[in-house]
């Protein structure tokens, strides 16, 4: 367990998802859709940086035994917070929006998943690289 906190606390990967709440930020800011502001950008951008690679670790590891926590994570991270969230800010937008939210947010919580699939430093995984490859000068 304590591992897998300092993965999180990597300097690369704490800078992405800084990178990923801006961009969340800008984009609830530009875009007119009613379900995105900048609370629920949080609300769903902490619980995917927390689960969404070990989610994908799970199933690209055949863990099928703690698959159910799994998908419960990726529910909560892509789902459950944004209708729990919805319904008391304003449920007509829920209601609304909902069905075209899920599938973006799966989409984002695979896409961060795999982002931060990586157990390492970005210098361990330019070596990494580097020896199987042979691709990457150095």
């Amino acid at each position: 367990m304590r591992s897998y906190f300092a993965e999180l606390l990597r300097p690369w990967k704490l800078f992405s998802l800084v990178c990923g709440i801006a961009l969340l930020i800008v984009g609830a800011d530009f875009f007119d859709y009613p379900d995105w502001d900048v609370a629920v950008s949080l609300i769903m951008a902490i619980p995917t940086y927390l689960t969404a690679a070990w989610s994908m670790r799970v199933v690209l590891e055949r863990r099928w035994n703690k698959l159910p926590l799994a998908l419960l994570w990726t529910y909560i991270s892509v789902d459950g917070l944004y209708s729990l969230y919805w319904h008391f800010q304003n449920p007509a937008v829920l209601e609304q929006m909902r069905m075209g939210n899920a599938p973006a947010s799966l989409a984002l919580y695979g896409v961060c998943g795999l982002v931060w699939l990586y157990q390492g430093s970005l210098k361990e995984l330019y070596r990494e690289v580097h020896e199987k490859t042979f691709l990457l000068p150095g």
